[in-house]
């Protein structure tokens, strides 16, 4: 079967290439491979899997959903599994939250919810560019990747990306250095070349990024700034919202209150394709159909979506994630401590966390090894020099062992190696 992928899928292919096997099943948090196989997932879709594989509770909303006919695609009519999920999202997300937004269907993925909140935050100021951050990452269709950081990614649209403007995000510059003095500085010079930029797109975490935390601080500052110059603000919660940090929406111990926010990979709960732009009412200046598309009304994703929010209507599911990742960050840096010679350290919330090494090979040399041991988990950051959890959120404290155990276990073997080789090359 790989070498039918091989031959007919197209060059673009890249998670085929990373993990070289064919998957044929797949339940909550292991995938199994065609001679099977298992291998505990703690990649879990690049964060669309946050409820893991198949979850039981959501496979049986969407059965009987199909059994009974329910309608599939409807464009962006009305349907009762639109309204179903509306109500859930409102009574179990917002309103607990004292959030109100109104709610954007953008299409089937996270980049068709960043091109319609950049669309809409121009629309709202009358004005073009948008600030991004470094080694940010907010898709790969071309206004999500003007706003994308990654030199690698942009390079493949091959027309020059106008109206955005990076800046240093936070810690770019070191401990010591507040990045948003340079923003502000730029904002507040007439002669910037720029003017006021309509947006500031930011993700809370850059996870492909390097596992980068914005603080409290930073943000809340950000926040004054964009408020003080009329700066509509778009929080990218594609892959580290619906509760990968611990509470539903990365931004909730900041305190801010963004203009727009963008969801997708987890808010359909099962895997299947769903985005929305979150809009605070003042800001809903569309036109009908002003911004339309085929597939804003995925129902399936309605259903699934649903489902899984009444994860969020109980307090012991997040207390859970506060457990493991108390967990996963106490064995991280245990690993830290115990080999020197890697020079690691752990950054992250919730259930991202990040071992981050100075050498630039070894975190990808640590996720090769891993996937020959039966763990699935992938190397990040602008150099690749960081090795990424994203384990699923419904993970038990057992299989969080199991696969930071394979972790510890592969990099003794990588470390060894590295020093057999060493005294090869002297000798």
């Amino acid at each position: 079967m790989m070498k039918t992928i091989e031959c007919r899928e197209s060059e673009v292919r890249s998670y085929s290439r990373k993990f070289p096997v064919v998957f044929t099943k797949a339940s909550g948090c292991y995938l199994t491979d065609e001679n099977g196989k298992q291998y505990l997932d703690f990649f879990s879709g690049a964060g669309s899997l946050n409820y893991g594989h198949n979850n039981p509770q959501l496979k049986r909303s969407l059965i009987e959903y199909i059994r009974t006919d329910g309608v599939t695609q409807s464009l962006d009519m009305a349907t009762g599994a639109k309204s179903q999920f509306l109500d859930r999202f409102d009574e179990v997300i917002l309103k607990p939250r004292k959030l109100e937004y109104k709610v954007q269907f953008a299409g089937p993925t996270g980049t068709n919810a960043v091109e319609a909140a950049l669309k809409l935050a121009r629309k709202i100021t009358g004005r073009h560019t948008v600030v991004h951050f470094m080694n940010s990452y907010h898709g790969l269709s071309l206004g999500s990747l003007s706003v994308t950081g990654s030199v690698s990614k942009r390079v493949s649209a091959g027309v020059p990306l106008h109206y955005s403007l990076p800046m240093f995000f936070d810690g770019d510059l070191g401990a010591e250095v507040d990045t948003l003095d340079y923003f502000e500085a730029f904002l507040e010079n007439p002669d910037n070349g720029s003017g006021i930029p309509a947006a500031i797109i930011l993700e809370t975490i850059q996870a492909e990024g390097g596992v980068k935390v914005a603080s409290r601080e930073w943000l809340q500052r950000l926040e004054r700034i964009a408020n003080y110059h009329g700066i509509v603000l778009i929080v990218d919660d594609i892959q580290v919202g619906c509760g990968r940090t611990g509470d539903f929406f990365s931004f909730e111990d900041s305190g801010i209150s963004p203009g727009l926010i963008c969801l997708s990979k987890s808010i359909g709960g099962y895997g299947l394709p769903m985005s929305l732009v979150l809009i605070r009412p003042d800001l809903d200046i569309w036109e009908p159909g002003e911004h339309t598309g085929t597939f804003r009304g995925n129902n399936l994703a309605f259903v699934t979506a649903t489902a899984a929010l009444g994860f969020w209507k109980d307090e012991r599911f997040q207390n859970s994630i506060a457990g493991n990742a108390e967990y996963a960050v106490s064995r991280l840096k245990q690993i830290a401590l115990r080999y020197p010679d890697a020079k690691a350290s752990v950054r992250g919330r919730g259930l991202i966390q990040g071992l981050v090494f100075q050498s630039e090979e070894l975190a990808q040399k640590l996720a090769k090894k891993a996937f020959a041991a039966g763990l699935i988990i992938e190397a990040c950051g602008p150099k690749d020099n960081v090795l990424k959890l994203l384990p699923p959120l419904t993970v038990t404290l057992a299989e969080l062992e199991e696969g930071i155990s394979t972790i510890d276990d592969c990099l003794r073997a990588a470390l060894l190696e590295s020093e057999i080789a060493l005294i090869g090359h002297a000798s």
